[in-house]
């Protein structure tokens, strides 16, 4: 395996988003859905390898679990160990995805002198390709694998679904400012590890490097229960969508999954991408970058 030193690391970083903002808009939307599907595919994977691992508290005490692992913390575990699949076919396959390009368009900015509004453009359309592609596979996924239908075309909810269901309402339980404030630190913890993803992709030059230096990074901020924004454009959605198939009742709905959750978890994904990633980076290697020219 061959791995760059930090400073080239960097400035390939500044290189790639230098290419991104460069695309036309319809090349970013639509690169950006085939992100938001990957991003989806993996996070449909997380749901159904999880379902049945977690139980209460109050479940295990009864003894009313059965064989097996009863742990929340390896239901994360198992989310964490599959969900990266997303981000290494995005990775590998030149696709792009806003949490991405919250860094390296940046790194674009500090290193190429692009403008800020090519980086805002970038982030506009690549976002509404992200959210056009989770909402997709969101939607196979309620009338694929979450739900069964009747001679009739009745629809009942499989265990698959009641999980779905129950992660869309955990991923919308942010309310108040403190709750805002938690899905914010959540979106910057997530976007931090994200991006060192992105780094540690870049390092390598062989498919096996890029593989293991995604997988760690990812598997640690899913495992560890923080926010993606892109992420949750499917795992809200594929909730609501399996919810109303199968008249469930739930409290998630498409109002408070932006207000509880999109919203203050973008702006965390931003802040943890550019600032804890991109600037960070950029003034600790910047002379370095300039040597290099």
């Amino acid at each position: 395996m061959v791995f760059h030193p930090p400073v080239a690391i960097t400035a390939k970083a500044g290189d790639a988003g230098k290419y991104k903002v460069g695309l036309p808009a319809w090349n970013m939307i639509l690169r950006g859905f085939m992100s938001g599907a990957y991003i989806a595919m993996g996070a449909a994977l997380a749901t159904v390898c999880s379902t049945g691992i977690a139980y209460s508290a109050a479940q295990i005490t009864a003894g009313a679990v059965p064989g097996g692992f009863a742990s929340a913390g390896m239901a994360q575990l198992v989310l964490g160990a599959v969900f990266p699949v997303g981000l290494i076919i995005t990775v590998l396959t030149g696709a792009e995805l806003f949490t991405g390009d919250a860094m390296l368009a940046p790194m674009a900015a500090f290193i190429h002198k692009v403008t800020w509004m090519q980086v805002i453009n970038l982030w506009i359309f690549v976002y509404i390709g992200n959210l056009i592609g989770s909402l997709v596979f969101a939607y196979i996924c309620a009338n694929g694998p979450f739900v069964s239908f009747g001679a009739d075309g009745t629809a009942a909810i499989t265990a698959f679904g009641t999980r779905a269901i129950a992660i869309a309402v955990a991923k919308t339980s942010y309310v108040g400012m403190m709750g805002m404030w938690s899905a914010f630190l959540k979106g910057i913890a997530c976007n931090w590890l994200v991006n060192l993803a992105i780094l540690l992709g870049i390092c390598a030059d062989d498919a096996a490097g890029k593989f293991f230096g995604i997988w760690f990074p990812i598997m640690a901020f899913v495992s560890s229960g923080f926010e993606h924004s892109v992420a949750n454009m499917y795992f809200i959605p594929a909730g609501i969508m399996t919810a109303g198939l199968t008249n469930t009742a739930t409290t998630v709905n498409w109002v408070n999954m932006w207000t509880a959750n999109i919203i203050p978890v973008t702006i965390g994904n931003i802040v943890g991408g550019m600032f804890f990633v991109g600037v960070i980076y950029w003034v600790a290697f910047r002379k370095e970058i300039a040597a290099l020219k």
